[in-house]
């Protein structure tokens, strides 16, 4: 089985285009930063992932992600080995994604929102002092168990 799941930031805005021909497809490739759980001294705090994500995930990417968002993608390691110039073989490995989801709200990436779609108009449950959430009036309509 080869799956893996990471949640990481963007490290830079990701980079799609559409493959050419009668039906164009997105590609989208992107990077991830995923923090190291235990850290050693000298050693780095974080590992980085090259990712691709293909058609609708891809465009998923490229209308709501970019740099510093925090996401979590499912899918497999795929070898990304080649030959350099010099004949000398470079090893490397690329997420192949078949997941993306967001991994903190809006108002927690610090960007005000500004990478999610819509306007939510909703009330938000708040949080009350004894551990359970208070659930605002009006809302009892959307709830699948009334």
């Amino acid at each position: 089985m080869n799956k893996v799941i990471l949640m990481g930031r963007l490290t830079r805005e990701p980079e799609v285009r559409y493959s050419q021909g009668s039906s164009q497809t997105a590609v989208a490739r992107f990077s991830i930063a995923v923090d190291r759980r235990f850290k050693r001294e000298g050693e780095p705090d974080a590992d980085f992932f090259n990712c691709t994500a293909f058609g609708r995930q891809a465009e998923f990417v490229e209308r709501y992600l970019h740099k510093g968002v925090k996401i979590v993608v499912v899918g497999r390691v795929q070898n990304d080995n080649y030959t350099n110039k010099d004949g000398q073989m470079v090893y490397s490995v690329r997420i192949m994604v078949d997941e993306i989801e967001f991994a903190e709200s809006k108002n927690a990436s610090g960007d005000g929102g500004s990478y999610a779609g819509g306007n939510n108009s909703r009330p938000e449950p708040s949080g009350a002092g004894d551990g359970f959430m208070n659930i605002p009036d009006g809302i009892d309509e959307e709830l699948p168990f009334n």
